[in-house]
């Protein structure tokens, strides 16, 4: 009886469960250089641009300010690095998955925790969790920043103004599922450089792609693309070329979902 009471806690010490994956995947994450850096240029970049795109608005302009897009409401202007924050987390997404092949360290990975999909889950998990908080706080400080800048114009908002804190919290939900998007692409075709020209790929080229075809072939299409989906999630106003909001959502949450379930598909058919 003694020896049995002594076995079971000393089997449950090395038995995997999701919370330990997931506590591994964290310590990993923090523990690689790359991820302070790339995660500190995005929000960096996503406050800067967003501060400068604020301070040159000119309501009697085009409103032209915001790199591909328009500033029309103070959440536009908070995102005015969207564009270079979005890569800069779609590469870190990519590099947290495809990094662990380029190194060989996938091995060590899937032999601690044989069953795979554990640890795909984990690094969605954690990835999504880390940039959706630390992208709503980015664009928080963005638009308070710009808040002064913008006091006397047309789009002057504050935060219990209505409909912006949804914004805000659509912004980060929008770069917190770019995150999960370059987790399924790294993971799916594992390897970084091709997996970085993929993001590439789905969230910038594609739209410009999708502009060469027919217009009314293209008006169908285009506001279902990842990264105008994507925008409709935060975005003030809506007309018939895009999605609300909720359906923004769900159609961005779906392309994620793809990716991971794609790079979840090839994780248990093939060896690492």
């Amino acid at each position: 009886m003694t020896t049995a009471s002594h076995a079971r806690p000393q089997r449950d010490i090395h038995r995997v469960t999701g919370p330990r994956v997931l506590r591994s995947e964290w310590s990993k994450f923090w523990d690689l250089r790359s991820t302070w850096i790339t995660l500190g240029i995005a929000m960096v970049l996503l406050i800067g641009f967003g501060l400068l795109s604020a301070a040159r608005y000119d309501p009697t302009s085009d409103h032209t300010g915001r790199l591909g897009g328009s500033v029309t409401d103070a959440v536009a202007a908070a995102m005015g690095g969207q564009q270079f924050a979005q890569l800069a987390i779609g590469v870190l997404g990519v590099l947290v998955m495809a990094g662990e092949y380029s190194t060989g360290m996938i091995r060590s990975t899937l032999t601690a925790v044989p069953k795979r999909l554990p640890v795909l889950l984990a690094k969605t998990t954690m990835f999504f969790g880390v940039v959706t908080v630390a992208s709503f706080a980015a664009v928080l400080v963005s638009f308070l920043a710009g808040h002064s800048a913008l006091a006397d114009t047309d789009i002057a908002a504050g935060l219990t103004d209505d409909r912006i804190l949804r914004g805000l919290t659509g912004a980060a939900l929008y770069f917190g599922l770019v995150g999960v998007i370059g987790i399924g692409l790294g993971g799916l075709l594992r390897s970084v450089a091709g997996g970085i020209a993929s993001v590439v790929v789905l969230l910038m080229l594609l739209p410009v792609l999708t502009d060469l075809l027919p217009s009314d072939m293209s008006d169908s299409i285009s506001k279902y693309l990842p990264s105008n989906a994507g925008a409709s999630i935060y975005a003030l106003t809506h007309d018939s070329s895009t999605l609300s909001p909720e359906a923004g959502l769900l159609v961005f949450a779906a392309w994620a979902a793809a990716a991971v379930g794609a790079a979840g598909y090839r994780l248990m058919r093939t060896d690492a």
